[in-house]
């Protein structure tokens, strides 16, 4: 075997790794995302103004709903909505928050796993209006979808999406 000095070494290394594009800034890159990532959301956050017809709304939809004081949480698969309830997103002393967010400043879109007639008559049972659509979008999954919008009680607008 042949022996190799440790500057040869290093600088095949370098050079190699050079080439396959993996410069300082890859590896910098590589290195960040081995010691942890993003790996999606857990949940948003939002004013909510009318309490009782949100959750009415949110339940007619068939979301679970867990109450407390501050917030009313809406649940979606492994996600969630907090709707900071007006006494808490009025306080000043509470800063954890977008400081000048006040109902409605939600636009958040779903994916619905179905058929463009299935949302309808989802929509429809919800008795929730629907403002536009189905119109195409690119998603977030980087591909073609058809949306439909609607707006909740406090004026946030949601999207339903159906990827193609």
């Amino acid at each position: 075997m042949k022996s190799v000095s440790r500057r040869k070494f290093v600088k095949g290394v370098v050079t190699a790794a050079a080439a396959a594009g993996a410069g300082s800034a890859g590896r910098q890159v590589v290195a960040a995302q081995s010691s942890g990532r993003v790996s999606g959301f857990d949940h948003v956050a939002l004013p909510m103004q009318n309490t009782d017809a949100m959750l009415a709304f949110y339940r007619g939809l068939g979301f679970e709903i867990r109450e407390s004081a501050a917030a009313c949480s809406v649940y979606i698969g492994n996600q969630m909505i907090n709707f900071h309830r007006p006494s808490r997103w009025q306080d000043a002393s509470f800063t954890l928050r977008a400081p000048s967010a006040k109902p409605p400043c939600g636009d958040l879109c779903f994916v619905w796993e179905g058929t463009p007639d299935s949302l309808k008559a989802w929509l429809d049972r919800a008795k929730a209006k629907v403002m536009e659509g189905p119109v195409p979008r690119q998603g977030g999954r980087k591909a073609n979808a058809s949306s439909v919008y609607i707006r909740d009680p406090d004026g946030n607008l949601l999207e339903f999406m159906i990827y193609l």
